[in-house]
């Protein structure tokens, strides 16, 4: 029998609230070619020069509205979920961020000290949907170190789960409390991309945003297209829960610069809402699986003011997968589909 490895993988955070670490790993983040697809010397000077002078003070103070005892949410609630799964499937699991601590050369040793004979690790991007600044750029990021450090053992990568039933079944078991009361509309908030993005990764170069309807147009560019993808999880969550299309909205958040992307923005749709006639407002993330600052501070408090002062009056955001038991028994399945090769996704429709 191979001996087998998990290795989940997670976005990261900065080690503490000061603005000092808040920069380096601001730096870290944006200096990813993947992140900010730019020259080196143009990134070196927009990210070194600019942004992250400039934005570490404020989003060291984001971070201090959520940071907890244990730290950052999306570092202990991803050491939880490790855990969890830990427990429910008989192979050592381990963590790692593609940006600050623990990084994957940490976790591949210590899934090394618990299995010494490990023969193939089984990573798990913790990204439903593809997209370069997130799926793309932890699985080269994984793969440079395992390289570079001439593990022995092989590597595996989970693709992109955006369709997949247990995935599915897992996001809407989160979602179903909150729409047995009374709502106008549920918010699908993904997290934003640049439209350029969509159209470098697209492997035709004439489909992705070449036409409105693109997404709903069969093409070999859906293997790597976001936001088709966003939009498959959306209408199959509404599938299995059964809610009308017309109490749904998609939007985007999160945008950084001034260039074009993924639209509507979430934050404009928030603020059109109420004069919409949308007064009870349910808001979701889907392309996060664990709550972290985008959800924490911008959608639950940020999002949330912006819509009642439009004049909402009911805002509610349901928290993200986290250690949900229906989740962790997704990671179990992926793994278990992996094993056997057996991608088990839905269709929509």
């Amino acid at each position: 029998m191979i001996k087998r490895g998990i290795l989940l993988m997670n976005l990261g955070s900065p080690a503490s609230t000061q603005v000092k670490d808040v920069r380096k790993y601001l730096l870290e983040f944006l200096m990813d070619k993947r992140v900010i697809d730019y020259p080196y010397i143009f990134r070196l000077l927009l990210v070194g020069g600019i942004i992250a002078p400039f934005r570490a003070p404020k989003s060291a103070e984001a971070y201090k509205k959520i940071w907890t005892e244990r730290g950052s949410p999306l570092i202990f609630i991803t050491e939880d979920v490790q855990k969890e799964l830990e427990k429910i499937i008989n192979m050592p699991v381990e963590f790692s961020m593609r940006y600050g601590k623990p990084n994957p050369h940490e976790a591949f040793q210590k899934l090394q000290e618990k299995s010494p004979d490990l023969q193939e690790v089984i990573a798990i991007p913790m990204y439903p949907h593809y997209a370069m600044s997130s799926y793309e750029t932890a699985v080269e990021q994984v793969k440079e170190i395992h390289k570079k450090n001439n593990f022995s053992f092989s590597l595996k990568f989970v693709e992109p789960f955006y369709q997949n039933a247990e995935y599915i079944h897992a996001l809407s078991e989160s979602i179903a409390p909150y729409v047995k009361n009374d709502f106008d509309k549920i918010l699908f908030s993904y997290h934003g991309l640049p439209e350029r993005h969509l159209r470098k990764t697209d492997p035709t170069k004439s489909h992705c945003l070449a036409t409105e309807n693109c997404c709903h147009e069969t093409s070999p560019a859906f293997q790597s297209c976001y936001r088709h993808q966003c939009m498959m999880t959306t209408e199959l969550v509404l599938k299995e829960l059964n809610i009308p299309k017309e109490k749904a909205q998609l939007s985007f958040q999160s945008r950084l610069g001034r260039e074009e992307w993924l639209k509507p923005y979430t934050a404009k749709t928030l603020e059109e809402m109420p004069s919409k006639g949308v007064k009870k407002l349910i808001v979701v993330c889907p392309a996060f699986v664990s709550d972290c600052l985008e959800t924490l501070e911008e959608i639950a408090m940020q999002g949330k003011e912006t819509f009642l002062q439009a004049g909402g009056d009911s805002y509610e955001l349901i928290p993200c997968l986290n250690t949900h038991p229906a989740w962790i028994n997704a990671l179990k399945h992926l793994v278990e589909e992996n094993l056997n090769d057996n991608k088990g996704a839905l269709t929509p429709h």
